[in-house]
């Protein structure tokens, strides 16, 4: 097969889909960096103040807890590829400032303090009326646009400046330096002066005030009043002024905030969450809810949209919201871009240009021979079957061999985009419409592809061997998957669609010293552990659900899920070989949870169990091998380090106790192969160990690490009771915890005595307790939390006190929680308080209660875990696997296993 590399680097996809249409999926792509932009000014600015830059990192991480830092980051580095100025023209509407001023400078400050500049114009019209209506001036309008003679310009100028006022003030008390720009920006002349008086028709805009402003450190405040050249004031629409301001400033990203937080589909009435217009305009301006404010609203952005970059998009947005919408890849209104519309061709002569098809396979390749080999791959086509997709400019081109009479898989031949193509979101039109036409379909991508996770997101199955990833989508019969993995093992890429093709480009391509070789890149970096060595047992992949986009995050990397009836076992796997792992400290509660989770997991092989007590006994609940239990000291381990015999140590051993184990590690030749998970707190607050929380940490970086701290199980709870609600928060939650006697150890003490236990409840560390400052650290907010335990044996509860800064009913609050969890396999938000009972001996967290105070301005919520399982061992389990969770009992234990060690997330773990 012959798949060419993409020119750009990391990608996240947005995807959303509009209510109520079959014809495609719309989604959103931001790259890594987007740097050198071609838009009009390379001009620089000033950087924010010093107090700004000190606070960046604390609003990063806020922002973390609305969307992923990958996401964070990405979207970070994309507004501050250009210019101050070109960063956003956010329109406010006179009814946000008078309902939602607090929602609305939040917002403007979180971007100020992560050094964005918004350039912000604001109208007032409901303040107007309302002022005409007490002068007892009826408003006059004319095809929508206010009539202004001279007394309604006094009104609307002296309005226009106390809002203006009201709103840089806002901002000051926050600590936000703003300038209030009330004049010499926009020049206008007469827009029709019988018709509608003094209304103005903007033809000039001034930028000076804008970057002065900027150059001081200060968000631009603008009113919508233009002047004539003679000075005369005119009143302009404030939807007309922030279009010509955009029109002059060609900005990234053009807001108008609403209080209806975006477009709606009247047939349905559900948000419209993305419209690609060159696609979709005359398909929407074709449906009957299209008309009056929505069909003008669609028609003056597709005018403002035709003359800006294609890299500039409109979102109509609640100012609550904002972050979200900037910040994530699902966004939270309506996002309005021009897009692409694509071209397909089913033959050579169908291509205008033979020349630029050439040039375009050709761009991505290095190397004296790309001419040559893109000839003979070119050449191939004209006499084969094949569907190219691709848009007029060719940022992307895809090429398509249909079913062949020895398959009856499409295959995915040739893959290519530019950063504009990512830009302008080619890359996931040109695999809708692929999907459209090819029901099954199998592509090959190399496993250090940067974009290896969208790969993933789109297909159904995987399977990797010697640097390469095979992907599916549409196999749905078990001896077929079975037939793709064989042929995969034992042919490779000339299996797949028509035979003679495929193999005749394969020897072209290894003719070359590079022959034509993998396609995209997304940010997830190379998979650690896919390089190991395939073997006959390699297991193909199966993936049955996704993520649903998210109302307080968006996916953080993508969450996987076993098959009811899986085909061969495992899921989006990247590993064929059995991890060996060894078990240091064993004898409590988790490491006996652990041992029976490893026992069942069929990628698992356990070789090594320590414990000094138990030294010289058979170990018990493990059928894989005969182990004995060992003393195993440092020197021990540094000796089986040295010959490189463990793929993965589990430090389950006493906080305080597991440094010289983890020296003895690392100072073998064979730690840099080999992951350690500590469940120990002793490595929790080291930067430079992976913190494995995968539901609240990119999974990629699990994936990635050699070094994982397993989460605490009582912080393991709280942090994702408590996570969805830190940008709402007025205060510092409070998290009344309840354990049982297990969480206590298998030390003999007061806390685990039943008779002492017994119609008794035990208070312990009140204050400073390790996991309140694990808890604080991770989310970004001070949290007090109070530790007791109880009677039961094992499982935790949390009630949760949390402080809200707006009023909201619980019905909202449980709706976050359920879009932000959406997908998590191993959370589930139910609208009941959750019980121990109900949560003992399950792999997972239960999230309920969503009490609201009268005030609306604080809710409970309430939280359970299995100490036992999803807060160690299948937290511990899910980290070993480049695609599983991280640690919180041996379930998380096991997650963060499988997501470091190359196996499905999952892998091992009862989702019951």
């Amino acid at each position: 097969m012959l798949a060419l590399r993409s020119t750009v680097g990391a990608v996240a996809r947005r995807t959303r889909t509009i209510a109520a249409r079959t014809p495609s999926t719309l989604s959103r792509t931001i790259p890594k960096a987007a740097t050198s932009l071609a838009l009009t000014s390379s001009r620089e600015y000033s950087a924010p103040s010093t107090d700004n830059l000190s606070t960046r990192s604390t609003v990063v991480q806020l922002l973390s807890n609305i969307g992923s830092k990958r996401e964070v980051q990405q979207y970070l580095s994309h507004f501050t590829s250009v210019s101050s100025q070109q960063f956003a023209v956010i329109k406010v509407g006179g009814a946000i400032i008078t309902e939602h001023l607090e929602s609305l400078t939040s917002a403007l400050a979180f971007l100020n303090h992560v050094g964005l500049f918004p350039v912000v114009v604001h109208g007032a019209g409901p303040q107007l009326n309302k002022l005409l209506e007490d002068a007892g001036v009826e408003p006059q309008f004319e095809e929508g646009i206010r009539v202004t003679d001279g007394k309604t310009l006094a009104v609307a100028r002296k309005l226009f400046l106390e809002e203006n006022l009201k709103l840089v003030e806002k901002l000051e008390e926050m600590g936000i330096r703003a300038r209030p720009i009330s004049s010499g920006v926009f020049g206008a002349e007469y827009l029709d002066k019988e018709k509608y008086d003094l209304v103005g028709r903007i033809n000039k805009v001034n930028k000076e005030p804008i970057e002065a402003a900027i150059n001081a450190g200060c968000l631009p405040i603008l009113t919508s009043m233009a002047e004539t050249p003679e000075g005369q004031v005119l009143n302009v629409n404030a939807d007309v002024a922030a279009g010509e301001l955009a029109r002059a400033l060609q900005p990234l990203k053009i807001v108008y905030l609403s209080e209806k937080g975006g477009l709606f589909n009247a047939d349905t009435n559900e948000k419209i969450s993305a419209i690609n217009l060159d696609e979709e305009y005359d398909y929407l301006m074709s449906q009957w809810w299209c008309r009056y404010g929505t069909r003008l609203k669609i028609k003056e952005i597709k005018d403002l949209l035709d003359g800006l970059p294609r890299t500039t998009s409109v979102a109509i947005i609640h100012p609550a919201d904002l972050q979200k919408e900037l910040f994530t890849d699902s966004g939270a209104g309506t996002l309005i871009r021009r897009g692409n519309k694509l071209q397909t061709a089913s033959d050579v002569s169908q291509f205008s240009d033979l020349a630029k098809l050439k040039e375009v396979l050709v761009r991505d390749r290095e190397g004296l021979d790309a001419k040559a080999t893109v000839d003979r791959y070119v050449d191939g086509l004209g006499s084969h079957e094949f569907k190219a997709y691709f848009d007029e400019a060719m940022d992307a081109l895809a090429i398509v061999h249909p079913p062949s009479s020895s398959s009856s898989l499409s295959n995915l031949a040739t893959f290519t985009i530019t950063k504009s193509g990512w830009l302008t979101n080619i890359a996931d039109n040109v695999f809708a419409a692929i999907k459209k036409d090819h029901s099954k379909l199998v592509w090959t991508v190399k496993e250090d592809d940067e974009n290896l996770t969208w790969f993933f997101d789109k297909a159904e199955g995987s399977l990797s061997k010697d640097g390469e990833v095979m992907f599916w989508y549409g196999i749905e019969n078990g001896d077929e998957v079975k037939e793709l993995m064989t042929e995969f093992t034992q042919h490779g890429r000339s299996m797949l669609g028509d035979a003679n093709l495929e193999a005749r480009l394969h020897r072209a391509a290894r003719e070359a010293s590079n022959g034509l070789s993998a396609s995209l890149h997304r940010q997830n970096a190379p998979m650690r552990q896919q390089a190991r060595a395939f073997s006959s047992s390699a297991r193909p992949t199966s993936k049955t659900a996704r993520r649903s986009a998210r109302v307080a995050s968006s996916s953080r990397g993508y969450a996987t899920t076993t098959n009811p009836n899986p085909p061969f076992g495992s899921k989006n796997s990247s590993n064929s070989q059995p991890a060996r792992v060894a078990l240091i400290g064993a004898r409590g509660y988790t490491g006996q949870a652990l041992i029976s989770l490893l026992n069942s997991h069929p990628n698992m092989d356990l070789r090594h169990v320590s414990s000094r007590e138990l030294a010289g006994q058979k170990l018990k609940g493990y059928e894989k091998r005969d182990i004995t239990y060992e003393n195993l000291s440092a020197e021990d381990v540094r000796r089986m380090s040295e010959k490189n015999e463990i793929d993965c140590w589990v430090m389950a051993l006493p906080n305080g106790v597991c440094k010289p184990f983890v020296d003895a590690v690392e100072e073998g030749k064979g730690s840099n192969n080999s992951v350690i998970v500590d469940l120990s707190a002793d490595y929790r607050f080291d930067s430079k160990w992976t913190y494995g929380l995968p539901e609240l940490v990119t999974r990629s970086d699990i994936a990635k690490a050699t070094r994982i701290s397993n989460p605490g199980c009582y912080a393991t709870a709280a942090q994702l009771g408590i996570a969805p609600l830190v940008p709402f928060l007025s205060g510092q939650p409070t998290v009344f915890g309840v354990s049982g006697y297990s969480g206590a150890g298998t030390k003999p003490s007061p806390k685990n005595d039943v008779e002492n236990l017994k119609n008794n409840i035990i208070p312990y560390s009140l204050t400073d307790h390790i996991h309140e400052r694990e808890i604080s650290n991770q989310l970004g907010v001070e949290v007090a939390f109070i530790p007791h335990v109880a009677m039961w044996f094992q499982g935790i509860h949390h009630t949760i006190s949390i402080p809200l800064k707006d009023a909201m009913s619980s019905r909202d609050i449980r709706q976050i929680y359920q879009e932000r969890y959406a997908g998590e396999k191993l959370v589930k938000v139910t609208g009941e308080a959750p019980s121990v009972k109900t949560i003992s001996g399950k792999h997972g967290v239960e999230i309920g209660g969503f009490g609201v105070h009268s005030s609306g301005k604080r809710v409970v919520v309430c939280a359970t875990i299995d100490n036992l399982l999803k807060g160690a061992a299948t937290q511990c389990l899910r980290k070993f696997s480049p695609f599983l969770i991280a640690f919180r009992t041996p379930n998380l234990c096991t997650e963060n296993m499988n997501l470091s060690l190359g196996f499905a997330e999952y892998e091992g773990i009862p989702l019951d």
